[in-house]
């Protein structure tokens, strides 16, 4: 039997040793970079397949990209698990829900999905990420040219991109932590770009209509800048900014739940804050599911919860920052 033990070590080493090898990029070099596979993913037209693994959890997905005159359009579906297919038109999207026959309407949320992972605003990344160029790989045919953001502290963890020498657009992308154990990893294994993706492809799968579909609206106005709770973090890591405020409902229950968001462009920390209510199951400390780290904490009878892919001490500094200022 061949033995596959030593591949994810040896993909390690390369890792490293690409990342010592090669001198830092100045940060106008590296901005340009940023920017061009920024870019790719928001203006090209492309389709491919593309694979996702989070710990022992591996999902495949296929993806349609359209732009044109009229704006940005994508649809998106799981190819394996439960159906579910994400229709976006520019800032609008539509989840269906096919086995369940709910299709939901909400605004486009922060999170960013796979090629287009970076952000608009790449500046903040060159000021807490040192930028060095890898070895070029051959991935889902295509050429690619790698770079290595490397956390300049401890605060946040690494990452490795792998862009289409041609193009720009991003066709795989891996986070490491601070043991350089691989938190997650997104990766093209069929890919066409440019000529043969059209508006079509793009179009939704079903034809949801009542009473067979139910069709529930979720309205997010509520973005950093637009609703203030009153609570704040008062100390963070430098590079993180806060991108989301916002209040929800927690699925069968009314009980308000405040949630807000920070991220240096990369990583993003959520923070939830929501009555005690004299719950006795409410468990403070660290904790973790998977690669994400979690802290619990009580203040002024709220159970404060901050959660991310970020280092234990990122997500507790910024816990143990949480306080409430008044509106």
């Amino acid at each position: 039997m061949r033995r596959r033990s030593l591949v994810p070590l040896i993909a390690l080493i390369g890792f490293l040793a690409a990342g010592a090898a090669a001198d830092p990029l100045q940060p106008k070099e590296a901005l340009a970079l940023l920017e061009r596979v920024a870019d790719a993913a928001r203006t090209l037209n492309y389709a491919g397949i593309f694979v996702y693994q989070y710990g022992d959890q591996v999902e495949t997905s296929r993806i349609v990209h359209y732009t044109d005159a009229s704006g940005e359009f994508e649809k998106l579906e799981t190819l394996d698990g439960p159906r579910r297919e994400i229709i976006r038109n520019n800032d609008e999207v539509l989840c269906y829900y096919p086995d369940a026959k709910i299709l939901r309407s909400e605004k486009r949320l922060t999170r960013r999905s796979f090629p287009a992972l970076l952000p608009e605003e790449l500046h903040s990344l060159t000021e807490v990420y040192e930028i060095r160029k890898g070895d070029p790989e051959r991935i889902a045919g295509f050429n690619s040219q790698a770079l290595i953001l490397e956390p300049k502290d401890g605060m946040r963890y690494g990452h490795k991109l792998w862009a289409d020498s041609g193009s720009g657009l991003l066709l795989k992308a891996r986070m490491v932590n601070e043991r350089n154990h691989v938190v997650e990893q997104f990766m093209f294994t069929q890919l066409t770009i440019g000529t043969g993706v059209t508006r079509d492809m793009v179009n939704p799968s079903f034809n949801a209509q009542a009473p067979a579909w139910r069709f529930d609206r979720f309205t997010n106005n509520n973005m950093a800048g637009s609703f203030d709770s009153g609570w704040v973090v008062t100390q963070y890591p430098p590079g993180f900014h806060k991108i989301m405020e916002m209040r929800r409902s927690r699925q069968g229950s009314s009980v308000p739940i405040t949630h807000l968001v920070y991220s240096d462009g990369l990583a993003a920390i959520s923070i939830f804050i929501e009555p005690a209510g004299g719950r006795t199951d409410v468990r403070e400390g660290l904790s973790h599911q998977g690669a994400i780290n979690i802290y619990t904490r009580t203040v002024n009878d709220q159970i404060v919860t901050v959660l991310g892919e970020a280092p234990a001490v990122t997500v507790i500094q910024i816990a143990n920052a949480v306080a409430y200022q008044g509106k």
